[in-house]
């Protein structure tokens, strides 16, 4: 049987795995119990004299491989590169990008040095599946050691058009590595574009009628493959959830309010500021809604050692402290901010007690908590999904109410429509987003990505 090879920058290791697994640790557990297979990537440590073997474990019917960094190895590649230049690149923000050729220096050398264990570990037969943006040299370092087997590589978060992505200096670098795959994978039809324009104008390259792509002498085929949830455990989960301590304590404190919930991890790409704007701004066009919504932001810590994330933090606290302070009345605050992080199940328990859920970010892959939002919801009795016409998941969540989070009163008044929407309107839109997502899941993502990879005819050498 074939065995799969997934690598990411992180490995979800079943001693830490949480109940916050995200999509990408949940479809590819879900592929690798299925075939079997290896799990490699970084270990999520720092050690000043790093093993110069990975260590290894297995764990039902999996072997989980990772390697350790420097410090300065990881503040360089994943803070300095990944984090300051491509992150902010990828999500269309040219002016947030700093660029180091040191940096860049240090993301070529951890790429290489993912090949040189890998190229150990692989055996003739095996499909190698790469996972997003901390990894894209990482195809063409593999060819460089003679791997010839199947690689299929799979961008989680957007990319932008040539015109934007060709201020990356290295940009000829990734998009030739990424030429060495078999097949490349996107979220959304507008990445997918993104990709065959830089084929077409920069690299000198052609779309051929059969829908590959020839770009930099390789022939290759690229596709859109938007990632589902699970949608049943979601619905199992908040449902579970309905009586958990922390759930009944927010529904408690919420009393007979109607809540909004936004959750995010926190990232200048997710906008929340402008989502608390607009709460404000709601509040001051109507304010028959003063002490009956309350709002709750919930944004887990992310990358605390950059600063420009803590200087993020501290602008959203302060956004919160004007609202609160504008509208506030004694016995009641409309914007509650909680920068931690919240297990899965009381999420969904949350997401199901809320009757709006705010998911508006500026830029983004595909947005899952969009979708969970959806599956959390009581059939009976659903709330209203405001999403941005930004959001990967927007292409698919027809029944949300879509719009633009760089308009505060647009978002305002899809606010009120959702807050004030009847139930039959409700219970409608909501049975159309529950359609969406049960006909694209997360195992549909999965199995669509790797039949794809393993029927495509090979790259040219």
């Amino acid at each position: 049987m074939t065995r799969l090879i997934v690598v990411s920058n992180r490995v979800a290791l079943p001693r830490d795995r949480s109940a916050r697994a995200g999509g990408l640790a949940v479809g590819v557990l879900s592929a690798l119990k299925r075939s079997g297979g290896i799990w490699f990537g970084w270990s999520g440590e720092t050690s000043e004299s790093p093993a110069p073997q990975p260590k290894v474990m297995k764990s039902g019917g999996i072997t989980y491989a990772t390697i350790d960094f420097t410090a300065e190895e990881f503040d360089a590649y994943y803070n300095g590169y990944c984090n300051s230049t491509l992150w902010p690149l990828l999500h269309y923000r040219l002016g947030l990008v700093e660029h180091s050729r040191q940096h860049q220096d240090a993301y070529m050398r951890i790429n290489a040095r993912f090949a040189d264990h890998l190229a150990a570990m692989v055996r003739p037969g095996d499909v190698i599946w790469i996972h997003d943006y901390q990894l894209m040299m990482l195809p063409g370092e593999l060819r460089l050691r003679g791997l010839r087997n199947r690689i299929g590589f799979f961008l989680h978060i957007p990319l932008p058009g040539p015109e934007i992505f060709c201020a990356l200096p290295a940009h000829k670098q990734l998009m030739g590595s990424l030429a060495e795959c078999d097949l490349v994978g996107f979220q959304t039809e507008s990445d997918l574009r993104a990709f065959r324009d830089y084929a077409q104008y920069e690299s000198g390259g052609s779309l051929r009628p059969d829908g590959a792509i020839e770009m930099f002498g390789r022939r290759l085929r690229a596709g859109a493959f938007p990632i589902g949830i699970d949608v049943e455990e979601m619905k199992s989960l908040a449902a579970e959830a309905e009586g958990d301590e922390e759930v009944r304590r927010l529904a408690h404190s919420i009393s007979s309010r109607q809540l909004v919930i936004g959750v995010d991890r926190l990232d200048y790409s997710k906008g929340i500021l402008n989502r608390i704007d607009a709460v404000g701004e709601l509040l001051t066009t109507r304010p028959d809604y003063r002490n009956r919504i309350t709002f709750v932001q919930i944004a887990a810590p992310s990358r605390i050692d950059v600063a420009r994330y803590k200087k993020l933090r501290r602008e959203i606290e302060g956004c919160a402290g004007r609202v609160n302070g504008k509208h506030a009345e004694i016995d009641w605050v409309p914007v509650r901010y909680l920068n931690r992080v919240f297990p899965r199940r009381q999420l969904a328990g949350f997401y199901r007690v809320a009757r709006v859920g705010l998911v508006t970010p500026l830029r983004d892959g595909m947005n899952l908590v969009a979708k969970e939002y959806v599956a959390a919801q009581k059939p009976n009795d659903p709330g209203v999904l405001v999403l941005s016409r930004f959001a990967g998941a927007a292409r698919e969540l027809k029944g949300a109410l879509i719009v633009n989070p760089f308009d505060q009163v647009e978002m305002a008044e899809a606010l009120d429509q959702a807050l004030r929407m009847p139930l039959t309107e409700r219970q409608d839109r909501w049975r159309k987003l529950m359609g969406a997502l049960q006909r694209n899941d997360l195992a549909t993502w999965s199995d669509s990505f790797l039949d794809t990879l393993n029927t495509s005819e090979r790259a040219a050498a």
